[in-house]
């Protein structure tokens, strides 16, 4: 599960597409009036960078926030320190997991975007729609870094020389506002971006692959993170200018694509769901609401949850396996319309519309779940209570989410503790460590 980061991500060097290079191996580094070709390698890098983590994030945020296992007879610690600690700051997994591949991210949009203006081969709009593209996919990045980072401690001025000092740290709430940042500059530059980016995007962005379309996913991202911040004006705005749609397809979105092709990287998650390491919690089945017939389970929960063979591993156990991407090639939503209009919903909860809250999430409880519409929600809590419900099932083994959800709300207290009497006990985080990597530097 844990895959190494290329390095040329953060040495800033070209990178190869996600099928194909003349050279993966040794990439060319991208200097000062860079060819078509070298800004696509580099772009490519960005994304080759930030998929490196994807899968895992996906995985330790389902561990982190009960919704799933790992049984590794290899390696104990996914079972020992996500779920009972302590979290170890000193490598690159686990504890101080979910940093190092972000900023490869970043460093890498940084040498692009460096040199961006000196490329003569690009017209004036290829360029701003390229650095568009780049400052989104920064965003990202950093919003990835944030989701499972709360401590006041996260570098944003990133430099494009490994050899200058570390960069200072700053406050969540302003790294935060370097993402909104990144997110409007982006925007600006890809209205300005013309037809067309200088540069293929893969298949996962098909239909935001051009500057205009692209723009739509960078409004997206931008309501999710109005909406963590509860500023909830702004993520109605953000989804207006989105790709929202009520009435439309729920998977509808931008994925990260996977492959089993020369050079390319399967999707870490699709493992053989009956004998694989990877289980479900036994809350999932638990807590899934019925059907519109009273009997069948939430269909998120029987298009994702599979039952398997039991298996126990140090004190734990669970008879239920992943069936969420069923092919090495199966692609991870990095955002979809289905939580675009659960993020519509959470908005309008935070500004007491309940109304035009229940309506956004009767369309995923019936669309994508199955389940029949609800008549009204009693007050506030209820209706947080049902959007969080949904938000966990249609999200699901895609991210932190959960985690981070009931972080967000000061719900974290009613995630279970599987073994409370162990030596140690389980025990609920909030946060992942600093790497060491970057506090001991600065001491």
């Amino acid at each position: 599960m844990r895959q190494t980061l290329l390095l040329f991500a953060v040495l800033g060097l070209g990178a190869c597409s996600f099928d194909q290079s003349t050279n993966p191996n040794s990439p060319d580094e991208i200097g000062e009036n860079p060819s078509r070709a070298q800004v696509e390698a580099t772009a490519n890098g960005v994304l080759i960078a930030l998929r490196a983590d994807v899968g895992d994030a996906a995985l330790d945020g389902a561990i982190l926030g009960r919704d799933g296992y790992r049984f590794d007879g290899s390696d104990p610690r996914f079972t020992a320190e996500l779920l009972h600690g302590p979290l170890d700051p000193g490598g690159g997994a686990f504890g101080g997991d979910h940093w190092a591949e972000e900023f490869g991210a970043i460093r890498t949009g940084n040498n692009l975007l460096r040199v961006l203006p000196t490329a003569q081969a690009l017209s004036a709009e290829e360029q701003s729609a390229a650095s568009g593209f780049v400052k989104t996919m920064q965003a990202l990045a950093f919003l990835y870094i944030l989701q499972f980072h709360t401590e006041d401690s996260i570098p944003v001025a990133v430099g494009t020389d490994v050899t200058a000092p570390p960069a200072p740290f700053v406050s969540n709430a302003d790294a935060y506002a370097h993402v909104v940042s990144l997110l409007d500059q982006g925007q600006a530059e890809l209205a300005a971006g013309g037809s067309a980016f200088p540069f293929a995007l893969p298949g996962g962005f098909t239909g935001f692959n051009t500057p205009a379309t692209f723009n739509l996913f960078n409004r997206a991202l931008r309501a999710r993170v109005a909406v963590y911040q509860n500023q909830f004006d702004d993520a109605l705005a953000a989804l207006a200018a989105s790709f929202v749609n009520g009435s439309g397809d729920l998977q509808a979105g931008v994925y990260m694509s996977y492959g089993t092709g020369s050079g390319d990287f399967a999707n870490p998650l699709a493992i053989d769901p009956l004998n694989g390491e990877n289980f479900a919690h036994p809350s999932l089945a638990a807590n899934a609401q019925l059907q519109a017939d009273g009997v069948t389970p939430d269909r998120r929960f029987v298009t994702k949850v599979i039952t398997r063979p039991g298996q126990s591993s140090d004190g734990l156990s669970s008879s239920l396996g992943w069936i969420r991407y069923p092919a090495p090639n199966t692609p991870i939503p990095l955002i979809k319309n289905e939580e675009l209009v659960l993020l519509r919903a959470e908005a309008n909860i935070g500004k007491g519309d309940l109304g035009s809250a229940l309506t956004d999430i009767n369309v995923v409880r019936t669309g994508s779940g199955g389940l029949a519409p609800l008549g009204g929600l009693a007050d506030a809590t209820a209706a947080l209570n049902e959007l969080l419900y949904n938000k966990r099932y249609s999200l699901l083994y895609e991210g932190p989410y959960r985690w981070v959800d009931l972080r967000h709300y000061g719900l974290l207290g009613t995630l279970p503790i599987d073994r409370p009497a162990g030596d140690p006990p389980d025990q609920i985080f909030s946060t992942l460590p600093i790497p060491n990597a970057e506090t001991l530097p600065r001491q």
